[in-house]
């Protein structure tokens, strides 16, 4: 009587064979991870920055001058949510800004928003970011909180090209 089956041995190989190509495509799979890490973060990073470019051409202002074309038609409502330098005092003005006079009248709306939302930094898994004043240094470690100039990740972490997170 002939018994069909597996042998120990036959086991044995196969199991390791399993095991040699799952510690091939582990690494793998942290490798491809951390690179949609960085995508989201170029994306988010992009946005961000993009509301930050259009609120200054709107509400821009050099000091008690006022600049910008929402900002003129705002005058009370600009000195409250752009810094000296035009740039907005802080992200919560981005999600959104109360219009007066003119400009609300025109748009039919009271409200003006630059983001939706606040983008979760990929990183951290959270939606704090790091901050930049206008006359902070490039390379500042804190943040003067007048205006925000510039957005980074609160990560140290090293990207997969060798640079910085918070560099970008």
């Amino acid at each position: 009587m002939k018994q069909s089956g597996v042998t120990l041995l036959e086991l044995m190989v196969t199991l390791t064979i399993v095991m040699i190509l799952a510690s091939v495509a582990l690494p793998l799979s942290r490798l491809s991870t951390k690179r949609a890490h960085e995508v989201e973060l170029r994306q988010h990073l992009r946005i961000v920055r993009a509301a930050i470019d259009t609120f200054k051409l709107e509400w821009n202002r050099d000091g008690d001058v006022l600049v910008g074309p929402v900002c003129l038609k705002n005058k009370l409502t600009c000195k409250e949510v752009s810094s000296l330098y035009g740039y907005p005092k802080s992200l919560n003005v981005l999600l959104g800004v109360t219009l007066t006079g003119e400009e609300a009248t025109v748009r039919g709306s009271t409200i003006r928003r630059y983001l939706r939302s606040l983008p979760i930094d990929p990183l951290t898994g959270k939606a704090d970011w790091r901050f930049r004043c206008y006359k902070d240094a490039p390379d500042a470690s804190s943040w003067c909180g007048e205006d925000i100039y510039d957005v980074m990740t609160k990560s140290d972490d090293v990207a997969l090209d060798g640079t910085k997170y918070r560099d970008w």
